[in-house]
């Protein structure tokens, strides 16, 4: 037997891996699974140079839980370690034996996907063990069996023992502090968050299969009973769809994936795209376009990080651009680096240029899209509006390019890109001083009035609603020239899309000023600012209206925008018609009671038609409206 000291820089340590090594303890798991994994996958490569010339035999990792003796065991049958190599990749800590391995067979077939390149991923057993032993059957023909331990101070113990097979066990003595990994179910989920998609085969336990009676035997129908049996449970799946190349995958595989991925998903994705890049970076992934709800915070987190299929994290938020974030998938690249616990990413330029492939592999799918299917496109957009309008405020790059495939609704339902509605309402919505004008709604049914009085004009009216419109709205303004949006209901439509010469009003200034103090009366003066303007005469006589900059102010505020302003108070303007005859009407009555209650008619039919009647003011509007009866 041989006793030693590990080499280390300090004594300390041990203490410092156990407590901070890594952020979460569970992650001990996932780098033992990782490493067994990596056995395995060494041996592979050695085979496929003929360094190895034994039987491979069927590379596995098993996970083996004894809670009555309190250990955890991560089995694999790899290519082992001899007494000397222990030495070499064990004590002495932070010398990685996949770095340099990845070294010495770089540009062999599997060399690439070895996983570990820390050096410290065994070390983090110590976390939650208070003695680890390794237990080791080196590849090499007529090699000696070896049992090395440590009870987590810098000495270890190495004895020769007997092991009939090859490959490497690890078997930890779960602390008191930890016994929560002695849980069946603990363990499982760790597998399944980290393990899912390792290239090597993991088991751990037995789960329930039901089968047809091996005797035959049959039920009272005469149908052949089914029975059940326990089988190893294997917790992964080697050959995740992302690792295919495209041309040999369907359809049915993407989305046979995506329910792998996201198995309380009952809705498939709109499409996907596959990342496959191997210069200047390696990459590969799939990215979803999900559903997207209006709620877009719901939507994030649902990218997954890998690296050569170890789970890392599903905070991308360094490697994708924020609006990617809305996306769903899976990100798999051993060119992103990471700190020692692989928990964190690190910002470089890589990861710059990972990031700017993945936004420009997006939006040139997009606009191919487009261009291969705009019918197919169209029918998607109302899913995608808020995905494009997201990434158009977030990334100016993705803007540029947006603008060729961002579409406009219009009220009858037919979807233009930006410039396209721009020529086909120029000939009418532009106003004198050259600015094409567009009318919009966030609902028809809400502004109906509004809008049929546009359309009778001539004019389009574009639908344009969600949570991002009237920022998005102000960025099409920024970048489009000559070129602004007014909600249909902001003002009368002679006032947004103003035109060379007024139209001339029939109350002169005089009369307006004498019937103004009626209107004013007749509203919350606070909240209601009364003003006489010359429209057309099949106009409303009245309108409710509030000033286009305020509601998008007040809309980026709801938001969570627009907070350098400061609140903006709810205001409106109650527009009377100067030529309407109704309101012309009133000058000739001579009974102040009959006139007050003709105002108060019209100046609710003008809320009403907003929907700002409620209460006790819609309910003396009713009756009032029966007794005109």
């Amino acid at each position: 037997m041989k006793t030693g000291q590990i080499h280390v820089s300090t004594e300390n340590i041990f203490p410092i891996i156990k407590k901070f090594l890594y952020s979460d303890h569970e992650i001990f798991l996932r780098e033992l699974v990782s490493n067994a994994v990596d056995a395995s996958q060494k041996l592979k490569v050695l085979a496929s140079t003929g360094e190895y010339k034994g039987e491979l035999g069927e590379l596995k990792v098993e996970v083996l839980l004894d809670k009555d003796a309190k250990t955890l065991t991560i089995r694999d049958n790899g290519i082992g370690m001899t007494a000397e190599e222990i030495d070499k990749y064990i004590n002495q800590i932070a010398f990685s034996g996949a770095e340099e391995f990845v070294k010495q067979y770089e540009g062999k077939e599997g060399a690439e996907s070895i996983i570990g390149h820390f050096g410290l991923g065994f070390y983090s057993a110590f976390m939650v063990a208070e003695k680890v032993q390794i237990r080791t059957l080196s590849r090499h023909e007529g090699s000696q069996a070896v049992q090395w331990e440590s009870n987590g101070s810098p000495e270890y113990t190495l004895t020769e023992i007997e092991k009939e097979s090859r490959g490497t066990d690890i078997v930890l003595f779960i602390n008191e502090e930890s016994i929560e990994f002695l849980e069946k179910a603990r363990i499982q989920g760790i597998l399944d968050k980290y393990c899912k998609f390792l290239p090597i085969p993991v088991f751990f336990g037995t789960k329930v299969e039901y089968i047809d009676s091996p005797e035959g035997e049959k039920d009272e129908d005469g149908k052949v009973k089914r029975v059940s049996v326990d089988i190893p449970n294997q917790v992964n799946n080697p050959k995740p769809a992302w690792t295919s190349a495209p041309v040999d995958l369907k359809e049915e595989d993407y989305n046979s994936f995506y329910r792998e991925l996201y198995p309380m998903s009952f809705e498939d994705p709109l499409f996907h795209i596959h990342l496959n890049v191997d210069y200047p970076f390696n990459l590969t992934g799939i990215l979803y376009f999900p559903k997207i709800k209006e709620n877009v915070e719901v939507q994030r987190n649902k990218i997954n990080l890998y690296s050569n299929q170890v789970f890392i994290t599903d905070s991308v938020a360094e490697i994708v651009p924020e609006f990617l974030t809305l996306l769903h998938g899976v990100i798999d690249s051993p060119d992103i680096p990471l700190n020692v616990s692989r928990s964190y990413l690190q910002s470089d330029g890589n990861v710059k240029k990972i990031s700017a492939h993945i936004t420009k592999k997006v939006a040139d799918k997009l606009a191919e899209m487009f261009k291969k299917d705009r019918a197919d496109f169209e029918a998607k957009w109302d899913d995608l509006k808020i995905f494009v309008e997201y990434g158009m405020l977030s990334d100016e790059k993705f803007a540029e390019k947006a603008k060729s495939f961002a579409l406009i609704k219009n009220s009858e339902g037919k979807y233009l890109t930006i410039e396209e509605f721009k020529e086909q309402i120029a000939p009418l919505q532009t106003n004198k001083d050259g600015k094409v004008v567009a009318l919009y709604t966030h609902s028809v049914e809400e502004h109906f009035s509004f809008v049929k009085q546009a359309k009778d004009r001539g004019f389009q009216v574009a639908i344009i609603d969600g949570p991002l419109a009237s920022h998005w709205i102000s960025l099409i303004e920024q970048t489009v020239e000559n070129f602004s949006f007014a909600r249909v209901d902001a003002d009368a439509l002679d006032q947004l899309i103003q035109k060379e010469g007024e139209l001339p009003a029939k109350l002169n200034e005089e009369q307006q000023t004498s019937l103004k103090p009626l209107f004013e009366s007749a509203v919350d003066s606070q909240k209601f600012k009364v003003e006489f303007k010359s429209m057309s005469e099949t106009d409303a006589p009245i309108i409710v209206t509030q000033p286009e900059f305020i509601r998008r102010m007040m809309e980026q505020q709801r938001n969570g925008g627009g907070g350098f302003f400061g609140a903006f108070p709810e205001t409106y303007n109650l527009v009377v018609n100067a030529n309407h005859q109704k309101v012309g009407e009133l000058l000739d009555l001579s009974d102040d009671s009959e006139k007050t209650t003709k105002v108060k008619q019209l100046t609710d039919l003008a809320l009403l038609a907003q929907g700002m009647l409620k209460g006790e003011e819609l309910n003396k509007f009713i009756e009032r409206s029966i007794s005109f009866v």
